[in-house]
């Protein structure tokens, strides 16, 4: 039988119990049998159509379903099925959803080292790859160094971390710490080592920041803009956290 983790908003709908086995093949076959089992589960997974909610996500031993064949990713005995439910994120903002705060670490772990590289190195070229990659994963909706991550995840040196957040603050502070690097690399280019420099220990405070203490200036900002009524920033901080601040587990 396959284990499907019951995250703690769902609790009280499945009687307290946090891992329940259900006999089934698919991921689909689990969430349904669970929801049979549980009828007071199902408002909270499917709509009335009986289709998955959009914003209630599903992993498989921590691989996300819709990376496989989404509800018909086959299951096998022992696998670990793991719902992260919709979080209403206050004041009017769409739904939570899982983001990996793994991935997003990783990745700023990677712009510390490389710029500290680029520093002693007075390597520019790394400063504009940094800042391309960092603009790309902006671009593509996720993290710039996602690719190390799934690397470093297969080798098992890290394993996802899934909160219920928003992605788009995230978006943002890449996006300025990419902005950011680009210029400084024009600068460096241009024959300003000063101002080029300095642009580059300002993306890398941000990110130490970010990875050691946990607090997101970028996200913080694109709160602050987003409570201004700035179009385009239209998302709350989650329920209980404080803006640009890692949001608690779900657990």
């Amino acid at each position: 039988m396959s284990i499907v983790r019951v995250p703690t908003p769902l609790r009280p709908y499945t009687q307290g119990q946090k891992e329940i086995e259900v006999p089934s093949a698919t991921v689909g076959e689990a969430l349904r049998q669970l929801s049979e089992r549980f009828p007071a589960l199902e408002p909270h997974l499917f709509n009335e159509q009986g289709q998955l909610r959009p914003y209630v996500s599903v992993f498989v031993n921590d691989e996300d379903m819709h990376s496989h064949q989404g509800e018909a990713t086959l299951i096998q005995d022992k696998d670990r099925v793991m719902i992260i439910p919709s979080i209403a994120g206050g004041n009017g903002s769409e739904a939570l959803r899982a983001v990996d705060h793994a991935a997003l670490r990783t990745n700023q772990a990677f712009i510390i080292s490389l710029l500290l590289l680029a520093f002693v190195g007075d390597l520019a070229w790394i400063v504009a790859g940094v800042g391309g990659v960092m603009l790309a994963g902006s671009i593509l909706g996720r993290p710039g160094f996602v690719p190390a991550y799934l690397l470093l995840r297969r080798l098992r040196v890290v394993r996802p971390d899934l909160i219920n957040d928003h992605p788009q603050p995230h978006r943002f502070a890449q996006t300025l710490g990419g902005v950011f690097l680009a210029v400084g690399a024009l600068l460096l280019y241009a024959g300003s080592p000063f101002l080029g420099w300095v642009l580059s220990w300002v993306v890398i405070a941000l990110a130490a920041l970010n990875l050691f203490g946990g607090f997101c200036v970028g996200c913080a900002l694109y709160y602050w803009l987003s409570r201004l009524g700035v179009p385009g920033f239209h998302q709350s901080p989650p329920p209980g956290s404080f803006p640009g601040r890692r949001p608690a587990t779900g657990g």
